[in-house]
């Protein structure tokens, strides 16, 4: 046990040096933090050192078959379309509302499945778990009732602080963290059901690459990785951006990866939008209203437009759509219909042990928008 301590210190050393580990080191290194063996402080040193480096594609690569081999309960939906999660790495420097939690809903109401899995906020101001749980999704069902969810109504949210999806030891550092780390990316794709297409936003221009490589290494057939500009030239977002250009990388089915800007006004989006108009605000239930606001029709202004351009990747690489323009059109006529708020109706009952409950609160927060 002192040898393993030993070594295990002298990895941390390497990454404070600036040296990258292999991917098999990393899954090693991590699987002794999810058993146990490893104290506390060296735990987090390592979290940290890793972070501050800069993970490469094997290092999260191994982060990710550690937590997803030794820590994730498994689950397969059974859905005659292919499953696609959608999510933003937080750790950006502008705190934007929860827009992928939005987008995953209007996407499922348009006939795509989401397997979702998120976090509650660590370097966000409400995450996706503190959204969902707000609106009346019971995040603390077993991962099979996630699982029910996702074949009857084709969106379900995996809780990553849960003992239910992340039984040995994650739930434990997630709800401990107070920092971003490479868990905010290795954590979050270890998705109890494995799907094979990807959506994710990032917190820097330079992890675009890292992500979609990592992606591409663990089995995914098709992504879109981005990190979007502030319009300001100060910061950015885990989003595409509805203020400035994206920088978007995107695997093919081919397993090529090619890399460009998409320009939110080449979208048709409204060229008034600013940072302030998206911002996050500290209250949960504050967001849930303004969610419930666009989606019952009385808010087609920046946060509507927003929520329909990071749709748009959803349809995309669900092949619902073969340009992100179309799939902006489409989010735009799903929630003028009315669709998006019926999908939320179906995704409280239908992912909650108490269905009415799920109802009423839903119905309770509609009473005050």
């Amino acid at each position: 046990m002192e040898n393993k301590i030993k070594n295990f210190g002298n990895s941390i050393n390497l990454l404070i040096a600036g040296e990258n580990l292999t991917r098999e080191q990393t899954r090693d290194l991590f699987s002794e933090i999810l058993l146990g063996e490893q104290p506390e402080i060296h735990q987090g040193a390592f979290l940290a050192a890793i972070t501050a480096k800069g993970p490469d594609p094997g290092e999260i690569a191994g982060a990710w078959q550690a937590i997803y081999d030794l820590d994730t309960v498994k689950v397969s939906p059974n859905t005659e379309k292919p499953l696609v999660d959608n999510c933003g790495t937080g750790m950006d420097s502008f705190k934007t509302f929860n827009i992928s939690t939005c987008s995953a809903i209007v996407a499922a109401a348009g006939g795509t499945c989401l397997a979702r899995h998120g976090a509650r906020a660590i370097t966000s101001r409400c995450g996706t778990v503190d959204l969902c749980e707000t609106l009346g999704v019971d995040v603390e069902c077993p991962s099979d009732m996630v699982k029910e969810s996702i074949e009857k109504t084709g969106i379900g949210l995996f809780n990553g602080m849960s003992s239910n999806t992340h039984p040995q030891a994650l739930f434990r550092i997630l709800s401990q963290i107070s920092f971003g780390s490479i868990l905010n990316i290795a954590a979050s794709l270890a998705n109890p059901a494995n799907p094979r297409l990807g959506v994710r936003g990032v917190y820097a221009k330079e992890m675009i690459g890292p992500v979609i490589q990592t992606m591409k290494e663990i089995g995914f057939k098709r992504a879109l990785v981005f990190h979007g500009t502030s319009g300001n030239g100060i910061g950015g977002i885990d989003e595409l951006s509805p203020v400035g250009k994206s920088y978007v990388a995107e695997l093919k089915p081919d397993g090529n990866i090619v890399h460009y800007t998409v320009d939110p006004n080449s979208l048709g989006l409204m060229n008034t939008i600013t940072l302030k108009d998206i911002a996050a605000r500290n209250d949960p239930r504050e967001e849930a209203h303004r969610l419930l606001r666009v989606f019952t029709g009385m808010d087609k202004g920046p946060l509507y437009e927003t929520i329909c351009l990071n749709t748009a990747p959803i349809f995309y690489v669900t092949e619902e759509v073969d340009t992100l323009q179309k799939g902006v059109e489409k989010a735009r006529d799903i929630i003028d219909s009315g669709q998006a708020m019926d999908k939320l109706w179906q995704w409280v009952q239908a992912q909650n042990r108490d269905p009415h409950a799920g109802k009423e609160n839903l119905k309770a927060l509609l009473e005050k928008i």
